[in-house]
């Protein structure tokens, strides 16, 4: 089989397994298991806690002692198996601690997936830079894919989510072993510190005043990043407790709709050499945060009706928001930063926006949410005139059913139904990030070096 296909199934599985219950995860907390939207918020934050160490823990293991795609397929393995434990689960807490378990086996393989990639085209003599972005693009792809299959199958709400992730990584470990082997390289030196191995050095960028205002800028647009893979699918699902909105394609496949912001995302790469070259830097990552603004304030206005134009154009304007940023930023550090703390830095930039930020992030939103944007009804009447309908309308009650909650002949609910406002959620987001893209706009100065004006114009 021919080595770059071999790649590109790895490549579309690496994302796939991840996806089937990434976007998804908030319907089975929310609407299966009715949990707490406090407890929510540390659900994601397990991937940045993950993404702290445990890439630079298992870039060490490849390096020095084993090969990097039988780590790979170990840790997919090992990925699969709390995938298919997490439907046992019955409490939030133990819950968080399995999935902080399964992010900790998945984080560090997106950099192995990339590291076994590069070093089997090179020793296949294949060129990495023509040749790895076709490969990679299948990534995004199966991330797609896997989104349309836990919705098309009728689990965006159920526990079989977790049973599509654990199968496909199941099945990708065991391919892993087929690879071409990577053997450890033993790049790092011996007699490197063990803060130096991992990676802690770069903190001495902070110490330059343009290094350490990027990093945190990095973090807090970073707790931004993954608010709409949280919350975009349960958003637009609890759209149908409106009577009026209950049988809204939208609704039923919103899982579908929201896979526009990854297929945006492949075609924004291709924008991003014009944008540089146009703009620089600094104004291509303010677009990036003003985009943020723009996928943020839609969804804050967007409904399954007469906005849906909003909610879509938030999809299409995510790629700009992710990749610009993204992409931008590596290029400010790679160019920023001297060939032997280079790798670190890039380290740090990832550490502080999908580490630090995304647990910043995870953490504020999910207690945000819960303490001031979540109303509990304990009443038919109130709940009723809430959503523009009658207190018997067939499809409140269905819905309440659906919830486990009955309707008392006092017009008293069994229980509370909590509902999220999420007109002022995605309004406060919105806020957040205007704040920050203001700031940095007038407080970040930055020109050119020869280094930035070279790898843009070799993009």
């Amino acid at each position: 089989m021919n080595v770059k296909f071999r790649l590109t199934i790895m490549s579309f599985m690496q994302f796939f397994v991840w996806a089937a219950w990434l976007i998804t995860i908030a319907n089975y907390w929310f609407g299966t298991k009715q949990w707490d939207g406090a407890d929510f918020g540390i659900i994601f934050s397990t991937m940045g806690i993950a993404s702290l160490f445990m890439p630079t823990l298992t870039g060490i293991l490849a390096d020095k002692w084993i090969n990097a795609e039988k780590l790979y397929a170990i840790l997919h393995i090992l990925y699969a198996a709390t995938m298919f434990y997490l439907p046992q689960v019955n409490n939030p807490h133990t819950f968080f601690w399995v999935i902080l378990v399964a992010m900790c086996f998945y984080m560090p393989t997106i950099a192995l997936s990339n590291s076994i990639s590069y070093t089997t085209l090179k020793n296949g003599n294949f060129d990495v830079v023509k040749d790895f972005p076709p490969i990679r693009v299948w990534g995004t792809i199966g991330f797609i894919a896997a989104m349309w299959i836990t919705n098309l199958t009728g689990n965006k709400a159920s526990a079989n989510q977790f049973y599509i992730a654990g199968i496909s990584a199941l099945l990708l470990g065991i391919y892993a072993f087929t690879l071409p082997a990577c053997k450890p390289l033993n790049l790092i030196s011996d007699k490197k510190t063990f803060a130096q191995k991992l990676g802690l050095e770069s903190f001495k960028l902070f110490a330059d005043y343009k290094m350490a205002l990027f990093f945190i800028f990095s973090m807090f647009l970073g707790a931004a990043l993954q608010l709409t893979n949280a919350y975009g699918d349960v958003f637009l699902d609890e759209f149908k407790l409106f009577p009026v909105f209950a049988e809204s394609f939208v609704i039923k496949y919103s899982t579908i709709i929201l896979s526009i912001s990854q297929v945006s995302e492949t075609l924004f790469i291709l924008a991003i050499p014009f944008f540089l070259k146009r703009f620089g830097i600094k104004w291509v990552i303010a677009i990036a945060m003003f985009a943020w603004v723009l996928r943020f304030g839609l969804f804050a206005y967007g409904d399954p009706s007469t906005n849906l134009w909003m909610i879509i154009t938030s999809c299409i304007v995510y790629g700009m928001a992710f990749d610009f940023f993204n992409i931008s930023g590596s290029l400010f550090v790679e160019t920023s930063t001297t060939p032997k703390i280079r790798s670190s830095a890039q380290g740090l930039f990832m550490m502080m926006t999908n580490g630090f930020g995304a647990v910043f992030g995870s953490l504020v939103s999910g207690w945000m949410i819960s303490r001031f944007f979540t109303t509990y009804y304990h009443n038919i009447g109130s709940l009723s005139k809430y959503v523009k309908s009658e207190a018997d309308n067939v499809h409140l009650l269905k819905f309440l059913k659906n919830k486990g909650i009955d309707v008392l002949p006092n017009g008293d609910l069994s229980r509370a139904l909590d509902v999220k406002d999420w007109h002022n959620i995605w309004l406060t987001f919105t806020i957040y990030v205007l704040v920050i893209a203001v700031v940095f706009v007038v407080i970040f100065k930055h020109k050119h070096t020869r280094a930035e004006v070279e790898a843009i114009n070799h993009l």
